[in-house]
């Protein structure tokens, strides 16, 4: 059973936190590169909805935990009038059969899940052979002095915030997973205190 912080301040947490000006800019990156029939792990406030290339986007699928935000997503969905399947759901067991999907979408999410090597693996399952991972996460900062701040903080700060880690390496997690992976960008986010500013977007393909 989850506890009342995780059921009612974690997604006003998540909405605050993933919406900051800096954060939408990085956003603008990567989300628009999705085309074809994509999927959303973690699609939940419905944050990357404005960036989408309606002219390029056949179907939207997405799943996320936490029902709070699912419903943000589904009310946005119909606000632009795009056509979802929007479920609860979680990474380690994504419940659309393999192949699905041209395009997968992943936004600060691999930070939180339980099983970031099962998740990569059904990420791989449901893509289409010729498709592509998408993806902008915060993560392990390559400054050493950094990261000791951020392996300090990161076992209070996960249980304030929804399982959230500071120290998950990013790239370097889809290369591990069998990906051939292309950093299109990364930097410390500004005005961001250093050990939650380290991040990354790029694609990657099986």
């Amino acid at each position: 059973m989850t506890s009342w912080w995780d059921r009612h301040m974690v997604p006003r947490l998540i909405r605050y936190c993933c919406a900051q000006p800096q954060i939408m800019k990085a956003r603008s990156h990567i989300v628009p590169l999705a085309k074809g029939d994509v999927f959303e792990l973690g699609c939940g406030g419905g944050i990357n909805l404005p960036f989408y290339d309606r002219s390029a986007v056949r179907s939207f699928a997405g799943i996320d935990p936490t029902e709070a935000l699912l419903n943000d997503s589904r009310r946005l969905t119909k606000e632009i009038g795009l056509s979802a399947n929007i479920c609860a759901g979680v990474g380690e067991d994504i419940p659309f059969a393999s192949h699905s999907f041209d395009t997968v979408v992943t936004t600060f999410t691999l930070c939180s899940v339980h099983d970031p090597a099962a998740v990569l693996a059904e990420i791989r399952r449901i893509l289409r052979p010729d498709g592509v991972a998408l993806f902008l996460e915060h993560g392990a900062a390559p400054d050493a002095d950094v990261h000791k701040w951020q392996r300090r903080i990161e076992p209070v700060w996960k249980h304030m915030a929804g399982n959230c880690h500071l120290t998950r390496p990013i790239g370097d997690a889809y290369q591990s997973a069998g990906f051939q992976t292309e950093v299109l960008g990364n930097r410390y986010t500004p005005k961001t205190p250093r050990p939650f500013a380290w991040i990354e977007w790029g694609q990657a393909r099986p």
